[in-house]
């Protein structure tokens, strides 16, 4: 079966500029709104399907941070502070997002924010039985990124842990 083209969303371009490989998948026809229903759509283990998630931290001068963890967790706010030196860190509202990042809720990407924020990714990507490659949000509502986290790593600075 032939698939569907797909409209290059500002991620892929970033990534085609990078050399990087990937696959592109749409969900767009779809009703799929959660992760979770993302992944079962795309026919995938919701474990090697991130969302990406940010947060703000308690400082005085508080420093944004991206964290990216398998659509059917829930990020651990205690972990991930201590993931990234603060004492605490809470979820931005979503009304947010869209001024800081450049996306909205739901088509959030680690790559291409109007920032690079520091970013943690949960560390079962590194186990390569688990996830040889990923799936993330293309930037839009519909689209998602498969690549691995080695190629991740290389148009961002990754670090991996324990963040749920």
């Amino acid at each position: 079966m032939k698939q569907k083209k797909i409209n290059k969303t500002n991620v892929m371009r970033l990534l085609d500029q990078a050399k990087i490989e990937y696959t592109a998948h749409t969900y767009a026809d779809t009703d799929a709104i959660s992760g979770v229903e993302v992944a079962e759509v795309l026919g995938q283990d919701p474990a090697r399907v991130f969302k990406t998630l940010v947060t703000v931290g308690a400082g005085k001068a508080p420093e944004h941070y991206v964290f990216m963890v398998p659509v059917a967790e829930e990020l651990d706010l205690k972990k991930a502070a201590a993931a990234v030196g603060e004492k605490s860190i809470q979820m931005i509202k979503s009304k947010e997002l869209l001024g800081l990042t450049g996306y909205i809720h739901g088509g959030c990407s680690p790559i291409g924010m109007k920032k690079q924020f520091p970013t943690t990714i949960h560390m079962t990507a590194l186990d390569d039985s688990i996830c040889p490659v990923i799936f993330f949000s293309a930037g839009k509502i519909g689209y998602q990124i498969e690549c691995s986290p080695g190629d991740l790593a290389k148009m961002i600075p990754l670090k991996f842990a324990d963040i749920i």
